[in-house]
C-alpha cells in the first residue's frame, strides 16, 4: 500500500465537465443521468417493519457496512438487518448540512461560487432538513444560531483549500454500484467526481472533522481504496487522485491507487461479504465487545451487555432492483 501526493489533476480551464441536470437546492439531492442519489435528508422511518418493506434494495457492502462488520459482527446485523433506530448526533447533523450545502454550491455557475454566496446557501438547506424531518431542531436547542455557524465555518474553510471557480464536477452524491468478480454488490455515495479532458479521473470526498492520525489513517484509505475500486469497475479506469478533504483542519489526505493493488483490495471485499452472507445465513452475528461499545445505540440489545437481541429476521431476500451509476 502506497500512501502519497500526487501532481494535481489540472484545475479551472483544463477540468471538463459534461453538463448535467443537477439538483435544486430545494431537492437538495443530485442526479446525474437518472441515477439515484443520496438526499441529504432522509425519512427516518428505520425500523425492522420498514427494512422489510418490498421496496428496500438488496443488502450490498458499504465501506461503512464493512467496518461495522470488521467492527462487530452484531453491530452489523442490527444496523444493516434489523435496522434498528438509531439517535442522530449534533455531528451528522452537521456534516449533512455541510455536504448539501457544498453540493448546492457546485449548482451556481462557477463565477459565482464565492464563500459569501455559499453562506447564503445555508439557511435553505437548514430549511430543507427542518421541513423533512422536524426532529433535527431539537438536536441544536436552544442553540440554531452556533449551530449554524459551525456550519458556515467549516463551509468557508473549504475555500482555503480548493478553488471552486475553476471546475465544474462531472457529478455530485452520486450512487454508485458494481460487482466483484464473484458477485458480491458494491455500493457508495462518492461527495464528487471530477474528470479531466484527457481522462482522468478524481474522486472527492469531504470529511467535517480532522484529519486523522498515523494510527487511523488505515481506515480513511479503506474508504477511499473502495470508492477506486467501484469507479474502477464501473468506468474500466483506475482514478488518477483520490482525495479526502479535512474541513475541521483544513488538511487533505490524497493517495494515487494501482490496479493490481485495487484487485487484491477486491479480494478483501469478497472475503468480508463472504463471511457477512455465511453469518446472514446460519443468524450467528456475534458480538466482538471493545472501546467503541461506549457509543453504541444498541447495548440494550446486546448479549455482551446482558440485552436480548430482536428475533432474527433472516437475510432480507435479493428480490428488489436498485439503482446504479452508468458513465458512457
Amino acid at each position: 500500500m502506497r500512501q502519497n501526493v500526487m501532481t494535481p489533476i489540472p484545475e479551472g480551464p483544463a477540468v471538463h465537465a459534461p453538463a448535467s441536470g443537477g439538483s435544486t437546492i430545494a431537492s437538495a439531492a443530485c442526479a446525474l443521468n437518472g441515477t439515484a442519489s443520496r438526499a441529504p435528508f432522509p425519512q427516518q422511518d428505520r425500523s425492522p417493519a420498514a427494512a422489510q418493506g418490498a421496496s428496500r434494495r438488496p443488502l450490498a457492502l458499504s465501506p461503512s457496512r464493512a467496518n461495522d462488520f470488521r467492527q462487530c459482527p452484531l453491530l452489523y446485523r442490527f444496523r444493516a438487518i434489523d435496522r434498528l433506530p438509531e439517535a442522530t448526533s449534533r455531528a451528522q447533523l452537521r456534516g449533512t448540512v455541510v455536504h448539501a450545502t457544498l453540493e448546492a454550491l457546485y449548482e451556481l455557475p462557477a463565477g459565482h461560487r464565492n464563500p459569501e454566496a455559499a453562506a447564503q446557501l445555508i439557511a435553505p438547506v437548514w430549511e430543507k432538513a427542518c421541513a423533512d424531518a422536524p426532529e433535527v431542531v431539537e438536536l441544536v436547542a436552544g442553540t440554531p444560531e452556533s449551530f449554524l455557524g459551525e456550519v458556515e465555518r467549516l463551509v468557508r474553510r473549504y475555500f482555503d483549500m480548493e478553488d471552486p471557480t475553476q471546475f465544474n464536477p462531472e457529478s455530485c452524491e452520486l450512487l454508485v454500484e458494481a460487482h466483484t468478480a464473484d458477485g458480491a454488490l458494491l455500493r457508495g455515495f462518492v461527495d464528487r467526481v471530477d474528470v479531466a479532458p484527457t481522462g482522468e479521473v478524481r474522486v472527492v470526498d469531504y470529511k467535517t472533522g480532522r484529519s486523522p492520525s498515523h494510527n487511523a489513517v488505515g481506515q480513511a484509505l479503506f474508504q477511499m481504496k473502495f470508492y477506486a475500486l467501484v469507479i474502477y469497475r464501473i468506468r474500466k479506469v483506475v482514478p488518477a487522485q483520490l482525495k479526502l478533504m479535512y474541513l475541521g483542519d483544513g488538511n487533505s489526505l490524497t493517495y494515487t491507487p494501482e490496479a493490481a493493488e485495487l484487485d487484491r483490495f477486491e479480494r478483501t471485499l469478497s472475503a468480508i461479504w463472504r463471511a457477512i452472507r455465511s453469518a446472514g445465513d446460519s443468524g450467528d452475528f456475534r458480538p466482538s465487545p471493545g472501546r467503541l461499545c461506549n457509543w453504541c445505540d444498541h447495548k440494550a440489545h446486546c448479549p455482551a451487555f446482558g440485552g436480548t437481541p430482536p428475533v432474527y429476521p433472516g437475510w432480507p431476500e435479493d428480490s428488489v432492483p436498485s439503482a446504479h451509476a452508468e458513465w458512457g
